[in-house]
């Protein structure tokens, strides 16, 4: 099956000016599936994957000061980034939505299936936790990610990309380079926002009222978000299954072909 077109564009949503990408389908049975990424990560990393879910409808956004997205003059927390989700897929005319959130934004992910329960029919966590209470990674690793000079320096990314992402980033120096080819910095202000959004955010308390079928996937060797976590959010989601890869924190690029057709196996009508 032919990949699909990826179309970009921009919405107007009061004073944020949000750059989005989409692909259609004209024959696509199920809802748009709505993607989360990553903590300053822009739409340009998960084209590889919108282009393989060639059978699936999907929609990506730049948070504000992310990507091509102008920053916000307000710090919004989860619940208001969740606001701005909707407010692009109301612009969008869409009405129901399948969500995925990737690491970071499976939290906004949990945050969305749970603040607009009728809005969202399939929830896909990927790589992702429960936010601040949950199984830790190491300290090197937090002080590695709580800082956006990956983003900024190759070399550094170089350095820290095996010891952060796991997988086969530890031994495989050419994935380092294809990622640095998609990365864009994003800007202190939106990095420093998607930092204070997550802070002392949990979903424990309200994890067991979600209704929506729920997939978690997770890497074997991620050093970001240990697999346990998987399990606890599998343990506490009443409909979920937990589907693990044998890679790191960024399977869904390195096993694409394995996450594409789990996604799309997941999101049959």
């Amino acid at each position: 099956m032919a990949q699909p077109e990826i179309e970009h564009g921009f919405a107007d949503l009061g004073a944020d000016r949000l750059c989005f990408a989409r692909t259609r389908l004209p024959d696509a049975a199920g809802p748009t599936l709505l993607i989360f990424n990553g903590i300053g990560a822009s739409t340009e990393l998960l084209e590889p994957l919108m282009r393989a879910l060639t059978g699936v409808e999907t929609l990506a956004f730049d948070l504000p000061g992310i990507g091509a997205s102008k920053p916000s003059f307000f710090p919004r927390r989860l619940r208001g980034f969740a606001q701005l989700a909707r407010e692009l897929i109301d612009a969008l005319g869409i009405e129901r939505v399948d969500i995925m959130g990737i690491s970071w934004g499976g939290a906004l992910a949990q945050q969305f299936a749970h603040q607009y329960p009728h809005r969202t029919k399939r929830l896909i966590l990927a790589a992702t936790s429960t936010g601040h209470l949950m199984i830790p990674p190491r300290p090197s690793v937090i002080l590695k990610m709580a800082t956006p000079l990956r983003y900024f320096s190759a070399g550094f990314f170089r350095m820290v990309a095996g010891s952060i992402y796991g997988g086969d980033f530890r031994s495989n120096g050419e994935l380092a380079e294809q990622h640095l080819r998609r990365m864009a910095p994003p800007t202190i202000r939106g990095y420093a926002n998607q930092l204070f959004a997550l802070a002392g955010w949990t979903s424990l308390h309200w994890l067991r009222e979600l209704t929506q079928p729920t997939l978690i996937m997770a890497g074997d060797d991620d050093p970001i978000i240990p697999m346990v976590n998987a399990r606890i959010l599998a343990g506490l989601i009443p409909n979920a299954e937990l589907e693990v890869f044998d890679c790191g924190h960024l399977f869904m690029l390195t096993r694409l072909r394995e996450t594409t057709q789990r996604i799309e196996g997941f999101l049959q009508p």
